[in-house]
């Protein structure tokens, strides 16, 4: 999961955390740090044609971002289910998107949609530690 730039300057990483952590969720790395054009681009690779990406990136470069990495049986779908809706104005009311997104580029977190994506995105955001 990522914690994005909008969650950081409204201080929710407690909050976000919190939730994870309340519910059992080993926590087995963290990474704070400024995504580049270059995180950006792997990390988002698959939108890079998209009418969106320049400002997606943009907006993750705005600020810092924290990096963490759970440990659980099933931990993709969990995470995802608590994370609600992409777009924070359909989440469910009690999901972190629900609760604290504001909009669907500004909605606190980034989450893995597969196992896959999960090993890509721990290797672009650990690789270098």
């Amino acid at each position: 999961m990522v914690i994005k730039p909008d969650a950081l300057r409204r201080g929710l990483i407690g909050k976000i955390m919190t939730r994870f952590e309340d519910r059992g969720i080993k926590v087995v790395a963290m990474r704070m740090l400024m995504m580049t054009k270059e995180l950006a681009a792997r990390h988002y690779a698959e939108h890079v044609e998209k009418d969106f990406y320049d400002e997606m990136v943009e907006f993750m470069m705005s600020g810092p971002i924290l990096a963490v990495v759970f440990e659980a049986e099933d931990i993709v779908r969990i995470v995802r289910d608590m994370a609600g809706a992409t777009d924070s104005s359909k989440a469910e009311h009690g999901t972190i998107r629900g609760d604290f997104g504001l909009s669907c580029r500004k909605n606190v977190v980034h989450t893995s949609d597969s196992v896959e994506s999960a090993n890509r995105e721990i290797d672009i955001f650990f690789a270098s530690v």
